[in-house]
């Protein structure tokens, strides 16, 4: 498989629970942590920003559409079968 390795890399990784020794960490800790990923962020330029605005709101506009005729065709033909 490709997502295997071999090695101590592999081992040091782990993924379960955090070593004993270890609690629960502070309010500022985890504050600083969170600024500094929020750091690493790449964040969207205004044109980016309004390009994907622009285009979620088509997106749901033209789904809204679809699903709103839908339901009219269904209603309508609910009604023309049973009356």
């Amino acid at each position: 498989m490709a997502t295997q390795t071999r090695g101590e890399a592999a081992e040091k990784r782990g993924g379960g629970k955090p070593p004993a020794g270890r609690g629960r960490t502070s309010p500022a800790l985890f504050f600083r942590q969170s600024v500094a990923e929020l750091r690493k962020v790449i964040w969207p330029t205004r044109r980016e920003l309004t390009t994907y605005t622009t285009v979620a709101l088509a997106f749901i506009v033209v789904m809204v559409a679809i699903v709103t005729s839908l339901d009219y065709g269904f209603t309508k033909l609910v009604i023309a079968l049973f009356g």
